[in-house]
This record gives structure tokens, C-alpha cells and sequence, in this order.
């Protein structure tokens, strides 16, 4: 990334950038600011111009080739109060905005039409997941379409986990304004609408060869089945063999002239590939009877969820291929929203769920985030004491082909949704988990320390477990000298289990031990109390509920300032 900078406020911002990012971004200079702006424009991946905008852009004008092809500009204002993406949008100017902005402590302008409407662009629509586009020149019309509601009918998605598009874009739209489609087939598109054409990575060569084969050979041969089925050289997503073939030099040079990876395999996983068309003669020679079909077929499983055989073997003298298409994988998102307030929502989360194109979770939880859903998000909620029907719906919508994004509080892998999610998910689909700040670690940050040293987790909920269990853990924890941090601590049915708990730590802990409970943390209504144990046994806890979290100090715990404190156990040197 160059950077470039005239002002002594632009200079020094411009040495912030580079130290935030390290062996990314480097300072262009030259004789004069326009030369070190062309250099920086025509040498790097992307431009951070500390130069007004239209300066920027009388400078680089003669030089722009096209908005898929000219790397990203922002330009940032003398006063350091906006980041401005120039050029590339949605090709990472966009991003890169937010990324000085972030650093600098400045807004970022967006001005992008999709961004700007939170839909999602058409000219990266799928860009994660391999997609590229046919031919850029209809996108504007479509993208135009698209946002100013007109219908526009959206084909061949089905099954790929891509991101929503808004309700006017749909699959049965009879007199389309436009179309969107999806697919691997060389197809023209009809009937003079505007139409843009996205190429799924969706398929998989497989080659077998004799010794010494020509590269021009297996090229020809690959691109006649691939022809002879109709279907699109940049839908290819890999070359396959048989692992005795894979340093034929034909064949290597044939993939790298195409750009396709090429994967192989053994004669024996090749030969457990059921294939319509055999041969006895090739089992002879390498041990499976099938060498082209086998591996596209193969190949293809493994890239995606299954396989089908699109176009059978085609010989010539020396080489054979055949093209196999892959069913994508589904993507399920477990995300974690943090303990409730906006702010502390994960980054990663936020991108998680504007890249779903199905939202599941509890309602309460989906209600906090529904603001930050694309147009055409599905929602999927339901109320308390369905987490399993949840958890299978999330898990159903991904293997159908979705993008799932399954939402709960805190971290989804805490006494949350991760695990039923997996539970019922197998390798048919992808599996992103987010992260998030946990209620422990939220209430925690508002006592002070209580976490310092080791600690455990023990939720009091008996309604999946049995209350024998949960006494043991907490003997165990009480025992083993943890600083305990109780969930589900209290509800009306349930007002016992915490007085019980208490009891059994003060088996093992001083009357004086730092007691802290916090109720809502870091939402409306938060309360934070600090005691200690033997208040809490006497009457404190009668003020917890299943909104609070309750900490319990190890041996060591103190009050240090107001603030509850688990010290680390260092002994400092002087």
C-alpha cells in the first residue's frame, strides 16, 4: 500500500499508518507530490492520499483502466476528520476507509449506492466464495435495478451459500427488469434484458494421461469436454489425477497455463469411485479402473458436500478428461453478541451477520441486532426453551445451501448454541464460529479482577442437568480452590440452588471472601454489588435473578481499592 503525505499533519499521519500496519503500507515519495501519487497508484495494491480529492483525481485520471482493475484510493483531509474512498469501493476502498479511519481516529465516507442502501454489492456478490463475474458491463444496470426496487429475477442460486439480496430480487419473478445468474453453463443471455452472469467455481477436471504426454494435448482434450457439455472454463475450480500422474509434466503445464490447482490421489481411493464408464485395461496398468472420472468425481466430493458426473471421459491418443460438478457446501456462522451492548459486538460478528442470507436465534437476541441484517435476510426466531429446534433449523437451512448465521448472547460456545449446533452438523457443511465476550468476563471487568487467576465456569440450571452433578463440580471447584462463576443462578421456580451453592463454597472459604454479582451486565438496568460470602449467604442473594451472573473469590480473592481482586500469583522482582 503507498502512502502519500506533503504537510507536516500529513506526514505524521501518514507514519501512523505505516506503524499500524507493518510491512503493509510504506511512505511514497518523489519530486514532486503528483509523481510520488502516479508511482504509489501504478506500483501498489491500494493508495491512502493525505491530497484533497480533486487533486487526487486530476492526478489519476489519465491513468484509471476500469474499477476492476485500478486499485482502491482514499483520500484523507488536511484536519484528519475523513477518510474518503475514492476509487474501488467495492473492491476494497470501502474497507480500507474504515481501516484508516479506525487508525486515525477519523469518519469514514462511503459513498457507494449499495453500501450506502446496506445492500449487498453486485460486483462482490459471492467474491468469498469463488464467484466472478462473466462480463462487468451489465452490472450497473442490473446493480440499478436492483436498488430502485424493480423486479429482477435471480437464477441458478439455489444452494449457494451466498449473501442476501433485496425482496424484489427473487427466483419466480415472470417479466424481469433484469436477471442475476449463477451458473457454470456458457449460456447468452436472453431476450435483451440486462443481465449479469456470475461463474461459480463449481467444477472439477479430471485427467489421466500415457507417459510424456504433450501439454497442448491434455489442454485440448480438457477443453473438449468441457465444450462438449457446454460448460464455462472459469467455473473450473481444480484439475485432478491419479497421484502416480501428478508430476507428468503435460499435465502440470496444462493446469498452470489455466491457473487450476491440481489435486491427486491414490489408485486406491480412485478405485472406491463408483463411475459409468470402467476400464479393466487402466485397473491393469494403475490400479484403478478409472483415472479421469474417478479423480473429477473425487475431487469434486472433496471441495464440496457431493458430486455428479457432468461430462463423461473424452479420449485422444495420449490423455483422457472428464468434468465433474460439486454441490456446495452450506456455511453455518455461530455467532456470539456479546453481553448486550452494541458496541460490544465483535467486529467479526457484525460481517457475520450482513453476510448471512438467514438469521436463527432466540427472539430477544435477534431483536438487538434485526438493524444490522441486509435487505432480504430471512429471520428465524423463536422464543425461550427451543434451543434444540433452533440449533437443528440452523443447521437444516445450511445444509440446504444457506448462509446461516445462528445467534446467541455472550460467546456462542459458552452455555449457548455452538454446541447443539454441532452436535447435529456434520462435514456436509462449512462451520465459521465467532467469538464473543462472555457474561463472565463482562461482569468481571465490573468488579475489577475477580478473574485473575484460575477460575470455573458452573451453570446451577438443572433442567438438563441433574442437581447431583452440579454438586459435585461444585464441590470439586470449591475444593480445588476456584474462583466460581455461577450462571442461571436463580429464577422463580428454581430459589434454592443458589443458597445451596453458596453453602458448599463456604465449606471451603473464609466468611470475608469477595463476593460480587452483577445484574444485566453492560445493558439498560445494569447493577453491580460487591459483598461478601457471608452476606450473600445471609440475604444477599435474594436480589439475583437469571439476568445476573454471580462470582465467588478463591482463598485469595481480596478487596483492593473498592474492587474485587483474584491476584495472578507473581512474585515480582525489583
Amino acid at each position: 500500500m503507498g502512502v502519500i503525505a506533503v504537510t507536516a499533519s500529513g506526514r505524521a499521519a501518514a507514519r501512523r499508518l505505516v506503524a499500524a500496519w507493518p510491512g503493509e503500507a510504506e511512505v511514497v515519495s518523489g519530486e514532486r507530490p503528483a509523481d510520488a501519487l502516479r508511482a504509489a497508484f501504478t506500483r501498489h495494491s491500494a493508495v491512502v492520499s493525505f491530497l484533497a480529492v480533486g487533486a487526487t483525481v486530476r492526478v489519476l485520471a489519465p491513468l484509471l483502466a476500469g474499477k476492476h482493475t485500478d486499485p482502491p484510493v482514499v483520500c484523507v483531509d488536511e484536519s484528519l476528520r475523513f477518510a474518503v474512498a475514492v476509487l474501488g469501493g467495492h473492491h476494497g476502498g470501502n474497507d480500507l476507509a474504515h481501516r484508516v479511519a479506525a487508525v486515525l481516529g477519523c469518519t469514514p465516507v462511503v459513498t457507494t449506492a449499495s453500501d450506502t442502501a446496506a445492500a449487498t454489492p453486485l460486483d462482490s456478490y459471492g467474491a468469498d466464495l469463488g464467484l466472478t463475474v462473466a462480463d462487468p458491463a451489465p452490472l450497473a444496470s442490473v446493480g440499478t435495478a436492483v436498488l430502485s426496487g424493480d423486479p429482477v429475477r435471480l437464477e441458478g442460486a439455489a444452494g449457494w451459500p451466498l449473501p442476501p439480496l433485496p425482496e424484489n430480487v427473487a427466483p419466480d419473478v415472470p417479466y424481469p427488469a433484469a436477471v442475476i445468474r449463477v451458473t457454470d453453463h456458457v449460456a447468452a443471455a436472453r431476450g435483451g434484458v440486462p443481465t449479469v452472469v456470475y461463474r461459480p467455481p463449481s467444477l472439477v477436471v479430471g485427467v489421466g494421461s500415457a507417459r510424456g504426454v504433450a501439454a497442448e494435448e491434455v489442454g485440448a482434450v480438457v477443453e473438449a469436454a468441457l465444450a462438449s457439455a457446454g460448460l464455462a472454463r472459469e467455473a473450473v475450480r481444480a484439475m485432478a489425477t491419479l497421484d502416480l500422474k501428478s508430476a507428468e509434466p503435460g499435465i502440470l503445464a496444462a493446469a498452470a497455463e489455466r491457473g487450476w490447482p491440481l489435486l491427486s490421489y491414490p489408485a486406491a481411493e480412485l478405485a472406491a469411485v463408483d463411475v459409468p464408464n470402467p476400464s479393466e485395461v487402466v485397473r491393469a496398468e494403475v490400479g484403478t479402473p478409472s483415472v479421469a472420472e474417478a479423480a473429477a468425481l473425487r475431487a469434486a466430493t472433496d471441495l464440496g458436500s457431493a458430486a455428479e458426473l457432468v461430462a463423461p471421459k473424452r479420449k485422444s491418443a495420449n490423455a483422457t478428461a472428464a468434468v465433474a460438478r460439486l454441490r456446495p457446501r452450506g456455511r453455518l456462522a455461530v455467532v456470539g453478541l456479546g453481553p448486550g451492548a452494541r458496541d460490544l459486538v465483535p467486529p467479526r460478528a457484525l460481517d457475520e451477520l450482513r453476510r448471512a442470507s438467514v438469521v436463527v436465534g432466540l427472539d430477544q437476541y435477534v431483536a438487538q441486532i434485526r438493524d444490522l441484517l441486509r435487505p432480504g435476510t430471512r429471520v428465524l426466531a423463536s422464543g425461550l426453551g427451543r434451543e434444540e429446534e433452533r440449533a437443528r433449523t440452523a443447521v437444516r437451512e445450511a445444509r440446504a445451501g444457506a448462509a446461516v448465521a445462528l445467534v446467541g448472547s455472550g460467546d456462542a460456545g459458552v452455555y449457548a448454541m455452538a454446541s447443539p449446533a454441532l452436535d447435529f452438523a456434520g462435514s456436509d457443511i462449512d462451520v465459521i464460529g465467532v467469538p464473543g465476550i462472555t457474561a463472565a468476563v463482562a461482569a468481571a471487568s465490573l468488579l475489577g479482577a475477580p478473574l485473575g487467576h484460575d477460575h470455573a465456569y458452573i451453570s446451577l440450571s438443572d433442567l438438563h442437568t441433574p442437581w447431583e452433578a452440579i454438586e459435585r463440580r461444585i464441590r470439586a471447584a470449591a475444593e480445588g480452590d476456584f474462583t466460581v462463576c455461577l450462571y442461571n443462578p436463580r429464577s422463580r421456580r428454581r430459589d434454592w440452588q443458589l443458597a445451596r451453592a453458596l453453602d458448599l463454597l463456604a465449606e471451603h472459604r473464609p466468611p470475608e471472601t469477595p463476593v460480587g454479582h452483577v445484574r444485566n451486565a453492560s445493558r439498560d438496568g445494569e447493577r453491580t454489588v460487591l459483598s461478601t460470602l457471608a452476606e450473600m449467604r445471609a440475604g444477599g442473594a435474594d436480589a439475583v435473578d437469571m439476568f445476573t451472573v454471580v462470582l465467588v473469590g478463591s482463598s485469595a480473592s481480596r478487596v483492593v481499592g473498592g474492587r474485587f481482586v483474584t491476584p495472578r500469583g507473581y512474585r515480582w522482582r525489583e
